[in-house]
């Protein structure tokens, strides 16, 4: 193929940088592209990022930024046949790349998801309670987020080069702030070709993205408090980096995903024979050959009872006997390169160590020349450490391809004991169909592992595997797998934001954050507001029910048809013996269900369904004789597609004296 010129994106315009490199492929060393950062303003870069990009994506909503997400991810995903195009230069199979191309656009999808479902059509996120700061109500305390008024830093990992990038864009731009991508060198040129995708929709405000594809120069010297720097990489560079004197001066946040020893266990109760030991086998031999090993979340050290380690290394003897290595272009080819042949050669280092460290080598040659002359390729190497407890190699040297090291453990506790000599991983599996053992075994350990997979019989064909990270849930570990998190659905988006306490009244909470919170002031709906599009509705619009008085044949009528006959309902006695009550009382759901009866509107309209609600309260006793009316508040409004969307709605009760008896959020489906 054609060597590709790479081009940095900076402030606005593509710009070639000066003293490019050239990369090889992984496949037979052949130039793929050439690439450099030479000459570029790092300074300005930062500076467009903060006064261009950052405000221009402040001044859209969450849910706009949503949408925005979605074109992104739909554009990668229509064109992603020409990022597939440059995969197998990387070394990685089509099977490889699917994690990375078609996962990438996955993750901005997901993140696109979860803006509309679980973030507010508004600027700012309400982040928990209210709290009380006074006797008497009006004067509250709220936590709200807030975008950084930075630009955030991403520095990515070669292994992959567009889920890298979008893992970490995704809830970033979500957030609200602009960011710098720089890809690693080797695989950069898949990097620039997602991201010229990207650039290509239009639907990006300017600044809101640039692109390095060389070295950062003297970036890091001009970062600023309000800046964010995300890595992912080895915990070598990301201490190089977490301790440049800017980063400490300036308090700028580091947010760091780093190798790790991750682990996979055989349950005590998972003997040969057992559908947990050969998902076990396959497990590990997976996570040996995929990308070549070159995953951040592979299995390194795999742990058997002591009676069954012969057993296990003869599986994967044979497992890893059956694969084709090859070009990663062909069909039939099931392990593909290592990235770089410098790469191939700090594996064969790695693996020395080991050796020289206690373990010895099963199966493998890592000195063996196989594959295509030129290319990076490398037998799979399993190991076998016998005292894993001395040989300390197996738990500090992680050698970053199709490489693992399976290793005996005596019970449980020694189970723990050696998964946690990693001092920090990013995920772990544990392989079982002992309730108990399991829940002893994540109890010990969980503290030293960002991700856990208990997997069995059960759920073995609906699992994503051990080494799948997933937007929803947290990317990242403890000690030496960086001590941060990436992803986790919401929570990926507050290393880009600011947590800040406001204290002040209702009105101004809501104001300030653009949604309604409770006791603030409402407006009165002329027209039912089920008669009305969400783009028609106002937060705090209110509908004003009219009052029913509550009998006691109301609920005597209600225990008998639900067949709810609790004492406080039916027993006068009963009921005023209770230090709770003064007698009998209406039943909680008979008053949601008279609530519901108050405000609902019944014909067809913009209202399609209820779908449920949250944080119900009952607060004040509803007696025989009492009336009750509802308070019926636009909460929030949250668009999932341009069919449908959800309406929060604050539910308020009251008696005939104003006290409040019972308080909830309903949830319904509407027209937008």
């Amino acid at each position: 193929m054609k060597t590709i010129q790479l081009l940095n994106y900076a402030r606005g315009e593509w710009i070639e940088g000066e003293n490019a490199r050239d990369i090889p492929s992984a496949i037979d060393g052949s130039i793929v592209a050439r690439t450099g950062s030479d000459g570029l303003d790092f300074k300005a870069m930062l500076n467009h990022a903060r006064d261009v990009g950052g405000p221009a994506l402040r001044e859209m909503t969450f849910h706009e930024r949503a949408w925005m997400l979605k074109s992104l991810g739909l554009a990668i995903m229509e064109r992603k046949e020409e990022l597939y195009a440059l995969n197998p230069h990387s070394g990685a199979t089509r099977g490889d790349g699917w994690i990375d191309i078609d996962g990438g656009a996955l993750t901005l999808l997901s993140y696109s998801s979860t803006g509309r479902k679980h973030l507010p059509d508004a600027h700012v996120i309400l982040d928990g309670p209210q709290e009380a700061l006074a006797k008497e109500p009006g004067f509250i305390g709220q936590h709200i987020m807030t975008p950084k008024q930075g630009a955030a830093v991403h520095i990515n990992a070669f292994n992959f080069p567009v889920w890298g990038m979008l893992e970490k864009v995704a809830p970033t731009l979500l957030a609200g702030m602009p960011c710098i991508v720089k890809p690693a060198t080797a695989t950069s040129y898949l990097c620039e070709a997602a991201f010229r995708i990207m650039i290509e929709t239009g639907v990006l405000p300017e600044g809101a993205v640039q692109l390095i594809v060389g070295g950062v120069g003297d970036l890091f010297d001009h970062l600023q408090g309000q800046d964010v720097v995300s890595f992912t990489g080895s915990a070598w560079t990301a201490g190089k980096l977490k301790n440049h004197p800017t980063v400490l001066k300036e308090s700028v946040t580091f947010v760091a995903e780093q190798d790790s020893l991750n682990a996979s266990l055989l349950g005590p109760d998972a003997a040969p024979g057992t559908p947990e030991f050969d998902l076990f086998i396959s497990e590990v031999v997976r996570e040996m050959t995929v990308k070549a090993g070159q995953k951040c979340t592979a299995i390194r050290r795999a742990m058997a009872p002591a009676e069954h380690l012969d057993a296990v290394e003869d599986a994967i003897k044979k497992m890893l006997a059956a694969l084709t290595i090859g070009d990663p272009r062909e069909k039939e080819t099931t392990l593909g390169a290592l990235v770089s042949c410098s790469q191939r050669d700090d594996v064969r280092e790695k693996i020395a160590e080991l050796v020289e460290g206690g373990a010895r080598i099963v199966h493998g040659d890592p000195a063996a020349t196989v594959g295509i002359e030129g290319g990076a390729f490398i037998e799979p190497t399993l190991l076998r450490a016998d005292d894993p407890w001395n040989a300390d190699a197996v738990h500090d040297v992680e050698a970053f391809g199709p490489v693992a090291t399976i290793m005996p453990y005596k019970d449980i506790d020694d189970a723990i004991a050696l998964a946690n000599r990693g001092m920090g991983s990013l995920a772990l599996s544990f392989f079982s169909h002992d309730p108990q053992a399991a829940a002893t075994f994540v109890r010990g350990a969980a503290a030293f592992h960002g991700r856990m997979l208990v997997i069995n019989r059960d759920n073995a064909k609906l699992s994503t595997g051990h080494g799948s990270p997933l937007p929803v849930l947290i990317h990242g570990g403890p000690g030496r797998a960086g001590g941060s998190e990436e992803m986790g659905g919401v929570r990926g988006l507050h290393h880009y934001m600011q947590r800040t306490a406001i204290q002040s009244t209702p009105d101004m909470i809501a104001a300030i954050s653009g949604q309604y919170v409770p006791g603030a002031s409402k407006a009165k709906s002329e027209v039912h507001p089920f008669r009305l599009k969400m783009s028609e509705m106002k937060l705090g619009q209110t509908f004003y029910s009219d009052t029913r008085k509550v009998t006691i044949e109301d609920i005597e009528h209600f225990a008998n048809f639900t067949g709810d006959t609790f004492y406080a309902h039916m027993d006068e006695e009963a009921a005023k013996a209770s230090p709770i009550f003064e007698g009998r009382v209406a039943h909680g759901y008979l008053i949601l269900s008279f609530a519901a009866g108050l405000f609902v509107d019944p014909d067809p309209g913009p209202v399609l369904a209820n779908t449920g609600l949250e944080d119900l309260k009952f607060l004040t006793p509803l007696y025989p004789g009492d009336a009750m009316r509802v308070e019926l508040t636009v909460k929030s409004k949250s668009i999932k597609s341009e069919e449908t969307g959800v309406v929060k709605w604050q539910v308020e009760v009251f008696n005939q004296n104003d006290e409040q008896v019972a308080t909830y959020t309903l949830l319904t489906e509407n027209t937008p």
